[in-house]
């Protein structure tokens, strides 16, 4: 149990210190501005000072007063602390305005003057703020001067005589030389924690509120599938999405080709030979998945068939530079054969199966019998057959394809794809009884606290001790040119 709890605090503290590392910009920033403000607040107030003086207050010695040390001693200590309250009434505050000709009234004055008394001791501490540092000593004679014979007068017998105590000034208050507010080390150092409390608590808060997928984590607790690969971002991606157009020593290369041989060792008894590559939502990177899994599955000896299963919005023969006009749709209307319409790739170990026409019922072409059939024809030419499908939040055709094929593998976009969406994509192929063999991370960052943090600064050898994972030679394939698009309705 203790082990638990100190594995869970050791979560967390990791946890809340990569928030930190990747809000680390939020929380400066804050910082800066709570102490910039502090600073610029503090040079701006106008400077206070405070004059302070000490009475010492003590019992009388004479015949009718306190007959020993000890009972006087507990005597002006219990009177002492009723003194204090005496410095900022009108009684002694008149007087003052009156004698420094003052130009406010007492109530006004007595919000800057304070009189307190130590604990277990017989002093009582006038202390005077005002903006002129002279005018603050003067007032704070005057009041303890005042405040003495004050008490003078409340003590006194009502028949005459001396009063039991006498209040004695034992330290005047001198000239202030330095002001007690603004205090502009102190306030700017206030400013730039509280600052920093404030980054902190918003970096928290962004990332509670941030619902988003980042981490392997993730993806392996909400999709209950193994994560095959993590593919980082790479800004030329964009450019050039197909592996052969990069080196082949790339970090996004080498992440295809780990998907690559997880991929085929998902199942040893029964490894998927046809496999649906999809995501949650669109946009996120399923296409470019499929097209780079399709190569990498060629360069290892294997034959492949890549189709284009997203009727919709087909974009696999953009990428691998084929005719789109003839395709899937093509063969299962009757317009063309299966031989008709595959079209080799640059590497003789893939072929292509373009979209061809768009029709206005994907979801009904794909669930048909003449797909199966299809599928079945396909694994009759190629040891494994790629399928790119829409997206299976916004419709049913990944989810139909899941379920005539081996299974699907699901790509998740970091930082975008959310948790939610994720977990509803998993549960839509669930709801059809499709197989999940695991998901794709892609566009990880590749640094940073949420990054791949993988080191592919050495070599990587092609592994030749299994017969299906024999690399092709590091050579790049030349992509062929892309053509026009014309799409036929069917």
């Amino acid at each position: 149990m203790r082990r638990d709890e100190g594995a869970e605090t050791q979560v967390d503290l990791r946890q809340t210190l990569r928030v930190l590392r990747k809000r680390w910009l939020t929380i400066a920033l804050l910082a800066l501005v709570g102490g910039g403000a502090a600073y610029g607040l503090a040079r701006s107030a106008t400077p206070v000072y405070q004059a302070r003086a000490q009475l010492f207050v003590s019992a009388a010695d004479s015949s009718g007063g306190v007959s020993s040390l000890y009972q006087a001693s507990l005597f002006t200590q219990e009177r002492v602390s009723s003194y204090a309250a005496i410095a900022t009434t009108p009684s002694v505050l008149g007087p003052v305005i009156t004698q420094l000709h003052l130009s406010t009234t007492p109530t006004a004055l007595a919000k800057q003057i304070s009189a307190t008394s130590p604990v277990n001791t017989v002093l009582v501490n006038v202390s005077v703020n005002s903006t002129d540092p002279v005018q603050a000593a003067s007032i704070a004679n005057a009041v303890a001067t005042q405040f003495a014979t004050e008490v003078g007068q409340l003590e006194t017998p009502a028949g005459g005589g001396e009063p039991p105590v006498k209040v004695t000034v034992v330290q005047p208050a001198v000239v202030p030389t330095s002001p007690v507010s603004p205090r502009i080390k102190v306030d700017t150092a206030l400013g730039l924690v509280t600052g920093l409390a404030l980054g902190i608590t918003v970096a928290m808060a962004r990332e509670l509120a941030d619902t988003s997928v980042k981490r392997v984590e993730d993806t392996a607790r909400l999709s209950g599938a193994p994560t095959l690969a993590v593919v980082p971002y790479d800004s030329s991606a964009a450019k050039a999405p197909l592996v052969t157009q990069t080196r082949g020593q790339s970090a996004r290369s080498e992440a295809f080709r780990t998907l690559r041989t997880n991929l085929q060792f998902v199942d040893l008894d029964r490894p998927p030979r046809t496999v649906v590559v999809t995501s949650a939502v669109a946009e996120e990177g399923k296409t470019t998945t499929a097209c780079n899994l399709a190569i990498t599955l060629a360069q290892a000896g294997i034959r492949v068939a890549l189709v284009e299963g997203d009727l919709r919005r087909p974009r696999v023969a953009d990428y691998m530079g084929v005719e789109p006009s003839v395709g899937l749709t093509s063969v299962l209307i009757g317009r063309a054969t299966l031989a008709q319409a595959l079209q080799p790739w640059a590497d003789p170990r893939l072929a292509v199966l373009a979209s061809g026409p768009i029709p206005p019922n994907p979801a009904e072409l794909l669930g048909s019998g003449h797909m199966i059939a299809l599928l079945g024809e396909l694994q009759g030419q190629a040891d494994v057959v790629i399928l790119d499908a829409p997206p299976l939040l916004p419709v049913t055709d990944a989810a139909i394809l899941s379920r005539v094929t081996d299974g699907a593998v699901m790509v998740v976009r970091a930082g975008r794809t959310r948790r939610d969406q994720l977990a509803a994509a998993v549960a839509s192929l669930a709801q059809v009884d499709a197989r999940l063999l695991g998901t794709v991370l892609n566009m990880v960052p590749a640094k940073g606290p949420d990054g791949v943090g993988y080191g592919y600064g050495y070599g990587y050898a092609a592994r030749t001790d299994h017969p299906q994972l024999a690399a092709a030679p590091p050579t790049v394939i030349p992509t062929p040119p892309k053509r026009g698009r014309r799409r036929v309705h069917v």
